[in-house]
């Protein structure tokens, strides 16, 4: 079974985890190895403290004069402090040494997981990421695997320690007294039971915290995200409402939790009381009645507590445990995510047509819908050519974009690029062949230099200049204090919508890809703007194969062919001037955009 089906079938969250850490096992096993010395001698000085009582009371009888054959009692008990003090020192050295080496792994663990869940996420199929709340993915990069990180901190550590201690205690109390040992370990089954038992119940209950905790997260990137909009709706109330509800949901799915994980601190200690009880006592009768030295009872009643105390952790380590699991489960689930097809698809065939694009017989539809957005649709567009795409929302226009960039993939049909399916393309390599100016425009936080930059690593400073000189952003950028160095505050908040359209479009000038997709790339600015742009977008898709998709019809004017999409069909195609010059749909559009009152021309059914 390969790693990764073995993340998808396991159920136990562990298993996945520490077949996740294989790479690590050096690591975790010198980590624990220091955890087990560290309990060693941190559990050395009540042996030698059991050693003194006896001292103090059998003087020159005691067992460590029979021992060492040295009687005087000064002797013996500098020979203990001395002990004392190297147990103890050895005791520091090797916590410090656990300590740094469980730190350091739970930090690389840490950095590991997270970037190859980002990076998973990058590759995933989008139609995995279209199904899921952008907020939800940045809770689980982020707060679910700090849990995890958290918990390998210290809680595997602590469980190590508190199943070193009980082994070493157990073999000490079965040499001094195999009938004390008996009961004193009589609580351990009941107390390991009642641990397993609750964290049964407690494993769906963290999921349901951490799938709540992710809901918050969600709807907050969601709402700051929108700000603008809530406010301009004066939908602050009904917001906090909303957010109110998703709190109080995961603050109920706390309360579920709450009431289980805080019996189990008080179960636990009712049961380490009854084996702390049962040395007292048989241990005090042996020692009355001369059955037992009083060292060897003292030694007894000292490590009693030592045997069955750290069980008390166990609810804390139950509770941590849990929640390191569920996040464990939701982090390890994003790496089961089919990741796209990078690869060439060395069966994929080749077009008679040699030049431009051609998409032959596409149907697609939607993952978990029924609505096909195509069926057996064809075109073909010519080498250095622009053509545009027009229609109604949902008439297939953005799929097309999405199904050219291969974001998603058809059920059936083929796209050619000069002769080769693109498929027959490592996808990296396709999309390079491709730049993209979008209707949402994205720019990172950074400089305009960088967002510019970002097309192509590397790149120098003239070759920014000449990019944003073509596409008519130089002057406004020069116009800027600090020119391209200038910051562009979140998604480009400290520019107009004008200004970043042409940062976009230089950055697409910069990629100088032979495929150039404008994708409402002038939906949202101002006619002298949009002007502007167009004169850009004239320059830079010079021997280019462009493709436009538009709303505004006054985009497309000087495109060599125009298609009229309906319901993933085309049901009429020409250059503007032929569609203007009939009674089409294209015509009806044109007169509606242009306010001309003659709007009698209708749809072609």
């Amino acid at each position: 079974m390969n790693a990764k089906s073995y993340l998808e079938t396991s159920r136990y969250p562990l298993f996945r985890l520490l077949n996740y850490m294989k790479g690590d096992r050096s690591a975790y096993l010198a980590a624990t190895l220091f955890s087990i010395l560290n309990k060693l001698f941190d559990i050395f000085p009540e042996v030698l403290i059991g050693g003194a009582v006896d001292v103090v009371v059998n003087r020159e009888h005691s067992w460590l004069a029979k021992l060492t054959g040295y009687p005087n009692m000064l002797l013996q008990l500098v020979l203990l402090g001395a002990l004392t003090f190297i147990a103890w020192s050895l005791e520091s050295v090797f916590q410090y040494l656990y300590s740094v080496k469980w730190r350091n792994l739970a930090q690389a663990v840490e950095h590991r997981l997270r970037m190859e869940t980002y990076q998973h996420i990058q590759s995933a199929r989008m139609e995995d990421i279209d199904k899921t709340a952008i907020g939800q993915l940045i809770a689980t990069i982020n707060d679910d695997i700090n849990q995890l990180e958290r918990f390998l901190e210290d809680g595997i550590n602590q469980i190590i320690q508190i199943v070193s201690s009980t082994i070493l205690i157990g073999i000490i109390f079965l040499l001094c007294s195999p009938l004390i040992t008996v009961f004193s370990i009589l609580p351990i089954p009941f107390i390991l039971l009642g641990a397993f038992y609750f964290q049964h119940k407690l494993e769906p209950k963290f999921l349901k915290v951490r799938e709540k905790a992710a809901n918050i997260s969600a709807a907050l990137a969601n709402n700051l995200t929108g700000l603008l909009t809530i406010k301009s709706y004066t939908a602050e109330k009904f917001e906090a409402r909303r957010i109110e509800e998703l709190s109080r949901n995961y603050q109920q799915a706390n309360r579920e939790t709450i009431l289980i994980s805080s019996m189990v601190t008080p179960v636990i200690r009712i049961m380490i009381l009854t084996g702390f009880l049962f040395t007292l006592l048989i241990g005090g009768y042996q020692t009355i009645h001369g059955e037992m030295n009083v060292g060897v009872f003292s030694l007894l009643v000292f490590l009693s507590q030592r045997l069955l105390w750290p069980f008390s952790y166990l609810a804390d380590v139950t509770v941590n445990f849990q929640r390191a699991m569920a996040s464990t489960t939701r982090a390890l689930n994003l790496l089961t995510w089919e990741k796209e097809v990078n690869k060439k698809d060395k069966t994929a065939g080749q077009s008679t047509t040699k030049e431009g694009l051609l998409i032959t017989h596409l149907s697609f539809t939607y993952p978990e819908t029924n609505q096909a957005v195509f069926e057996d649709f064809n075109i073909a567009i010519k080498k250095n050519q622009t053509v545009a795409f027009v229609g109604e929302s949902g008439s297939g226009k953005s799929t097309l974009i999405k199904l050219l960039c291969r974001f998603y993939h058809p059920q059936q049909g083929a796209i050619y690029w000069d002769g080769q399916s693109i498929d027959s393309y490592e996808l990296s390599a396709w999309r390079q062949q491709i730049a993209l100016v979008s209707q949402d425009i994205f720019l990172f936080e950074g400089t305009i230099a960088q967002n510019i930059a970002y097309a192509k690593v590397g790149a120098k400073l003239e070759d920014i200049r000449h990019a944003a000189r073509i596409a008519g952003a130089e002057k406004f950028i020069e116009k800027l204090p600090q020119g391209y160095d200038s910051y562009v505050g979140q998604r480009g908040s400290y520019l107009s919508g004008g200004q970043r359209q042409r940062i976009a479009i230089a950055r697409a000038v910069l990629k100088n890809a032979p495929l150039l997709i404008l994708d409402e790339a002038t939906s949202a600015v101002d006619n002298d703007t949009e002007l502007a742009i167009q004169q850009a977008l004239a320059t830079i898709s010079h021997n280019k194969t462009t493709i436009i998709i538009a709303h505004r019809l006054s985009t497309v004017t000087g495109a060599d062919v125009i298609y009229v999409l309906d319901k993933g069909k085309i049901i009429e195609q020409g250059n503007h001037q032929q569609l203007i010059a009939e009674p089409t749909y294209y015509h009806y559009l044109w007169n509606i955009q242009t306010g001309d009152v003659n709007t009698s021309i209708q749809k072609k059914n």
